[in-house]
C-alpha cells in the first residue's frame, strides 16, 4: 500500500458508559465530519470518511496543511466549524456546505497513521499520540490543532454535558490502529447533547 493511499478510518463503538483504568486515554468527541490528511511533499489530499478528496472543495485549508512540517504524513482528524464560543457547530459545518473558507474551519487531529515512509499502525497509540504531539508542535498552520487527551474520563464526560458537547471517545492506549469497527475504540454521547441535537435536526429538516 501506498503510504499516500486511503486508509479505512478506525470507527468507535457506542457505550453507555465512559471505561474505567489506566489503560485508557479519553478525549472529547468533536462534531464534525471526519477527514483524513494525507501529505506527500507539496500535494495534499484531503479524504472524507468514504475516501473522496474534498481538497478541490476546501483550497484554503488545503494550502494551509502543506505547512506540516514532514516530507509526508497521514493524520486521522476531525473538520469541525467553529462557532462564536469556539465550540465545534456541526449544523452551521452543515448549512456551509464547504463554501466558508476562512477562520471558522478548523482541522483537529487526533491520530498519526504514517510519517516519513514509515507506517505508525502497529505501534500503541500512546506513541502515536507523542509522535503526533511532536510534530504539531513545530507545525506553523493556525488551522490545525490537537485534540486535548485527558485521563479522568468520567470527569471529562461531566465536563463536555456541562458545556453541551457531543460526548467522549475512549482509545486503550496499548492500542494499534485498527480500520472499521473497533471495541479499542469507545464512545458515549452527553444526554444534553441528545436533547440539543435532536430539536436541531428537526428545525433543520423543516427549513432544506
Amino acid at each position: 500500500m501506498s503510504e499516500f493511499s486511503f486508509i479505512q478510518p478506525c470507527n468507535p463503538v457506542t457505550a453507555k458508559t465512559v471505561p474505567a483504568g489506566d489503560d485508557w486515554l479519553h478525549e472529547p468527541k468533536l462534531d464534525g465530519y471526519r477527514l483524513q490528511v494525507a501529505k506527500q511533499g507539496r500535494t495534499i489530499r484531503l479524504y472524507s470518511r468514504r475516501g473522496h478528496d474534498w481538497g478541490k472543495r476546501l483550497t484554503a485549508i488545503t494550502e494551509a496543511l502543506r505547512g506540516i512540517p514532514a516530507h509526508s504524513a497521514i493524520l486521522d482528524a476531525e473538520l469541525c466549524f467553529q462557532g462564536p464560543d469556539g465550540a465545534p457547530d456541526f449544523f452551521r459545518l452543515l448549512k456551509a456546505a464547504f463554501r466558508s473558507q476562512g477562520r471558522e474551519l478548523a482541522v483537529y487531529a487526533f491520530d498519526l497513521l504514517h510519517l516519513n515512509g514509515q507506517d505508525l499502525r502497529s505501534q500503541p497509540l500512546i506513541e502515536r499520540r507523542r509522535l503526533l504531539e511532536r510534530l504539531l508542535r513545530r507545525a506553523k498552520v493556525p488551522c490545525l490543532h490537537l485534540v486535548d487527551a485527558f485521563d479522568d474520563g468520567q470527569k471529562l464526560l461531566e465536563a463536555t454535558e456541562q458545556h453541551g458537547l457531543e460526548g467522549v471517545v475512549s482509545n486503550r492506549r496499548d492500542a494499534p490502529y485498527q480500520s472499521g469497527e473497533c471495541r479499542d475504540w469507545l464512545k458515549v454521547k452527553t444526554q444534553a447533547w441528545r436533547d440539543a441535537n435532536r430539536e436541531r435536526w428537526r428545525l433543520f429538516e423543516k427549513a432544506r
